[in-house]
């Protein structure tokens, strides 16, 4: 091997080296946040500068560094091919075993063993790097810029002319690998993840629909609509004209409570009217996301939800847009009944979700209904509207009285049914608040 030779292989090495310098900082550098950059800053680290500044148009300085890579690679693979050829008696030969030893060597000096390094020290390798790359940027000016342009008007196509960028589902790829390399939690991941969702996220699939709606009319008093508020747990309650497709506001429990305190009289005098406030109207179809922000910039945590037709389809609160993003928001009351809890020969609690044919076998009794499903849903049916805690049903010969409520939504949870007396039994349903 002569000196000429040596020289080459000489410089071969230190060409790879100086690229797995810049492979080390373009994955130390490519998704470093400017929220790092500003806490390294803060804490006055060596380099912090110059990284703030890099963070803030990244594009230019990783073009730089693919650029002096790539350079430096190709080449370290000439120089070798050149030692190469030029040693061994057939040129072939010596250029296969080039090529064969720079893949290998590029592979692991280049493409991995640097950029894991440069992953598992980014805070490190960006803050030394980040000098560096930024001069060598001013020196090169537009050369890596214009090679880009170049690229992509070789490209069929539009290209990248506003850079590189990420999609929607490389930024959830980016969220998951955060919960696999332990970053982030798993319940942080499920909420970053539904963000993600709220927008694709209509109206109509997060309301509580209308057959679940506890309203009061108009002509009602302050002491009814307080008895209601107190007995459903509502603190916000709709209010009606001629139906529930006549929305005229919504009652606040504490107006009502503010107008009997000031004036004692007003609770049997006075009626609902009298201190409603507007409603907030918005369409079936509109996006979570929007309505959020709606809802935030008035100030509003109930809307009344209508359809194409404009009747009332069902109303949405801010938490059940919240719910989409961090689940079920429950209570330290909440708990999880068994279906079926026998109190007596002739009475058992049920779960308002029960089936009504289970419920009738229960009993020995061809109990069925085509238009429900649930307890609840007949106990609802044959009150002709939502269910509070002590309503009551005969139907079919059994008495259903309703349980406390439960849930955010005070749902009714559970129902005491009873076996009614021969004589009072009845082929139909009568059903009364209690």
């Amino acid at each position: 091997m002569s000196e000429g030779d040596a020289v080459l292989l000489g410089a071969a090495v230190m060409l790879v080296a100086v690229a797995g310098l810049f492979a080390m900082a373009d994955a130390a550098l490519a998704t470093f946040s400017r929220a790092r950059a500003d806490a390294l800053a803060r804490a006055g680290k060596r380099g912090s500068a110059s990284l703030c500044r890099l963070v803030k148009d990244p594009v230019p300085y990783l073009n730089t560094a693919l650029l002096l890579r790539l350079a430096c690679e190709v080449t370290a693979v000439v120089a070798v091919s050149f030692v190469c050829a030029g040693a061994l008696a057939s040129r072939w030969t010596g250029l296969l075993i080039a090529a064969a030893a720079m893949v290998v060597v590029s592979y692991v000096v280049v493409g991995v063993a640097p950029r894991t390094l440069g992953r598992q020290h980014a805070d490190t390798v960006a803050r030394f790097a980040a000098g560096p790359l930024v001069a060598v940027t001013r020196v090169l000016g537009p050369l890596p810029r214009l090679l880009i342009l170049l690229g992509n008007a070789l490209t069929p196509g539009k290209g990248f002319r506003e850079g590189p960028f990420s999609t929607e589902a490389e930024l959830r790829e980016l969220v998951d690998l955060a919960e696999a390399s332990r970053l982030i939690e798993s319940g942080e991941r499920e909420m970053i993840h539904s963000v993600f969702e709220l927008g694709d996220t209509l109206v109509r699939e997060v309301m509580v629909p209308r057959t679940e709606i506890v309203f009061i009319e108009r002509h009602k008093t302050l002491r009814q609509l307080m008895s209601l508020a107190l007995r459903s747990g509502f603190s916000r309650i709709p209010v009606v004209g001629e139906g529930l497709d006549d929305v005229i506001g919504i009652v606040y429990l504490k107006d009502v409570a503010r107008r009997v305190y000031d004036s004692r009289e007003a609770e049997s005098t006075e009626r609902v009217e009298s201190v409603l406030r507007p409603a907030v109207f918005v369409p079936d179809s509109k996006p979570v996301d929007s309505l959020l922000r709606e809802m935030q910039a008035q100030r509003s945590h109930l809307a009344i939800v209508v359809d194409e037709y404009g009747g009332t389809a069902g109303l949405v609160t801010i938490e059940d847009v919240l719910e989409e993003i961090v689940g079920e928001i429950t209570d330290e009351y909440d708990t999880e009944d068994a279906p079926v809890e026998r109190l007596g020969a002739d009475c058992v609690r049920v779960s308002s979700r029960l089936q009504v044919d289970e419920l009738g076998a229960l009993f020995g009794l061809p109990l069925a209904d085509e238009d429900v499903d649930t307890v609840g849903g007949l106990l609802a049916k044959q009150l002709g509207r939502v269910p509070i805690p002590g309503a009551t049903v005969d139907v079919s010969g059994l008495r259903l009285v309703a349980e406390s409520a439960a849930g955010r939504r005070n749902r009714i949870g559970t129902v005491v049914v009873t076996r009614l007396d021969d004589g009072a039994a009845v082929d139909g349903g009568v059903g009364r608040f209690g």
